[in-house]
This record gives structure tokens, C-alpha cells and sequence, in this order.
């Protein structure tokens, strides 16, 4: 069990996502729908609407854009006092959402965003470190470049070294490794070895570990969190989801951690109809850290983090800023269907 922390802190960059209108193509009206996201400020949002304490420790740019991006995470509870407000230019991502026959896509513009740009010797984790009894990253920062890289290792590590509980959600961008690093695992393998959590599949553990997994099913997730959990002695869960796509507007989900000597696993659900599946990921991984926090057993944390991130489905945008009683709720009616 792993204690509840005073102050929850989440790294890595705020970013904007414009959005084409469901049912349409790039311009084929002259409106995009903009929401603020981000894979920590999304953990952050949904930890702060259970009631933590949270944190962003983040850089976004000086000028009107920047004081709303802060201002809506403000407005949901995170404390955004940590962020940087460097001179550049906000990081986005355009998403355009799918249709028959076709999947939604996600087309990046982060390059050279005040995030991006900021030095590692620029981050004072003595400071942003202070009073914080967890720290949060994903995959997705160290993808962003070798200066976001390094910031994250050493994040993770200063925060280990202080007896701060870390969490890692593997969140792969293919994409954005492919601008620099053809051999993402030698950046993520000493990230991952300062986590105590590991959010992932077996497809995460085989990039990270050079290996396919056999098997199907249980087994084969049950196979990869054992091989993670012996690569890295200080990792204590691995908690993942799994996701049987029925239709277009109709999926299937499960969800699952893992520890050396035990596991505890949801049943399956039906999530339908899905609005928006952006950020559902980042949904669970909140749901669990809270459920685990609140001292649920390993099953009962799995489903608490799959209810979020089931409720996230229904919702435009990134963030999911349920409250308590809504998510649990959520999970008692998990329960009883999935009997």
C-alpha cells in the first residue's frame, strides 16, 4: 500500500488542442473548438477534482494565451504557481476526429514551444520539489526532445532520491520520438527505474525491454508486468488497461494491476456511446493513483481508475474534473454490471 501524499506535483507541458468539428474536414467550416490539455496537466486536473492537492510543473508562454491556459486549471483547483512563463509560443496539437471507415488523428506542432525550449539547468527542483510527496510524468515529455529528456530524468531522480513516490505513464508517441531518437527505450529505461508505478501494457513493457510477450489475454499482460517488475527492482505496480473496439461509438474495457505476489483486475464494461476517447488514459491513471491512495485493494483501485476514465469517454476535451461521488458511483454501477 502506498501512502496518500500531501501534494500531488505533475511535469511535463501544458499544451493546446484545436479541434476540427465532429463529422468534418480541416476547414471545411471556418471554426475550431480549443481545449487545454496535456497528459500531467490531464492527472493533474482529475486528482484535483477527487479533492488532491495538486501541482503543475510546466512552461507556458507570457501573454493572453498562457494566463487562460493557467486560468483553466486554475478554475478546476491545480496549483499553477510552479509554472515557468517564458517569452515563445504555446505547444498544440490538432486533432481530427474519425468517421466511418476512417480513424481520428492527431497532427503535432510542439516544436520550439517555450516548454520545449526551456534548458534543463532552467528547472529548480529544489524548489518545485518542495513539499510534494509525489511526483507524476509520462512518456510524452522525454519525446519531446533531449533537453525535455534530461529535464525528466533528472526530475525523476532528485524526486526518488527524496523519498518522493513516482508515477510513469508510458503514453508512446511514436511521432514525436521519430524527430530525434531512434532508440527511445536507452531515454525512458533510467526514467522508468526511479517509478514506483508504472501505467502501461504489454506493448509499452516490450519497447521498453527489447521483447514481445506471448500469450493472449491475462496471461500475456500477467507475462509483461512480471518482466517489468524484475527489470526494475524499484517499480512495485504496473497498471493497464485493455480495450476490445465493438464498433464506432462502442468499446469494451478492462483494466488491471499487477504487483510481484498479486493482481486485481476489473470485469469487462461497455463503454458507449464514445464522445471523445482524448485523455481517457490519463483518466485511469488518476482513478488509480486515488484509488490506491484511498487504500482500495488492487482490483477495487482498477476499477475506481477504469470508472474515471469510463466517464472521460462521454466528455469533450481532455480533461476529466469529476468529482468523488460521481466516480464512485461510476464504480459501484461497474461493479454491478459486471456481475
Amino acid at each position: 500500500m502506498i501512502s496518500a501524499p500531501r501534494t500531488v506535483a505533475c511535469f511535463g507541458e501544458i499544451v493546446m488542442r484545436v479541434s476540427v468539428p465532429q463529422g468534418e474536414l480541416p476547414l471545411q467550416s471556418a471554426r475550431f473548438d480549443a481545449h487545454v490539455g496535456g497528459a500531467e496537466a490531464n492527472v493533474a486536473v482529475a486528482l484535483a477534482a477527487l479533492g488532491r492537492r495538486t501541482a503543475m510543473i510546466s512552461a507556458v508562454p507570457g501573454g493572453p494565451i498562457g494566463d487562460g491556459v493557467l486560468g483553466e486549471l486554475r478554475r478546476h483547483g491545480v496549483d499553477v504557481a510552479p509554472v515557468r512563463r517564458p517569452t515563445g509560443r504555446m505547444g498544440l496539437y490538432y486533432y481530427l476526429p474519425g468517421g466511418p471507415m476512417r480513424p481520428g488523428e492527431v497532427i503535432y506542432d510542439r516544436a520550439g514551444s517555450a516548454f520545449v525550449e526551456t534548458r534543463p539547468r532552467d528547472w529548480d527542483w529544489d524548489r518545485l520539489l518542495d513539499g510534494v510527496g509525489w511526483l507524476h510524468v509520462s512518456g510524452v515529455t522525454p519525446a519531446l526532445g533531449p533537453d525535455s529528456a534530461a529535464a525528466t530524468l533528472e526530475a525523476v531522480t532528485r524526486a526518488r532520491a527524496a523519498r518522493i513516490g513516482v508515477s510513469f505513464d508510458g503514453n508512446w508517441r511514436g511521432r514525436l520520438w521519430e524527430r530525434w531518437q531512434p532508440d527511445p527505450s536507452a531515454i525512458l529505461q533510467p526514467i522508468v527505474a526511479q517509478a514506483t508505478l508504472l501505467f502501461g501494457n504489454h506493448r509499452d513493457a516490450g519497447l521498453l525491454l527489447g521483447r514481445e510477450f506471448s500469450g493472449d489475454g491475462e496471461d500475456r499482460r500477467r507475462e509483461a508486468a512480471l518482466a517489468l517488475l524484475d527489470h526494475f527492482p524499484t517499480l512495485e505496480y504496473v497498471a493497464s488497461t485493455a480495450r476490445e473496439i465493438l464498433g464506432a461509438d462502442a468499446h469494451q474495457l478492462t483494466a488491471r494491476i499487477d504487483t510481484r505476489d498479486d493482481r486485481g483486475a476489473s470485469d469487462p464494461i461497455l463503454v458507449t456511446p464514445v464522445i471523445d476517447r482524448v485523455g481517457t488514459g490519463d483518466a485511469f491513471a488518476a482513478g488509480v493513483l486515488d484509488g490506491l491512495w484511498e487504500g482500495k485493494d488492487l482490483a477495487g483501485a482498477a476499477r475506481h481508475g477504469l470508472a474515471l476514465s469510463a466517464l472521460k469517454h462521454g466528455l469533450h476535451g481532455d480533461l476529466a474534473p469529476f468529482p468523488r461521488s460521481t466516480v464512485e458511483n461510476a464504480s459501484s454501477l461497474t461493479r454491478d454490471i459486471s456481475r
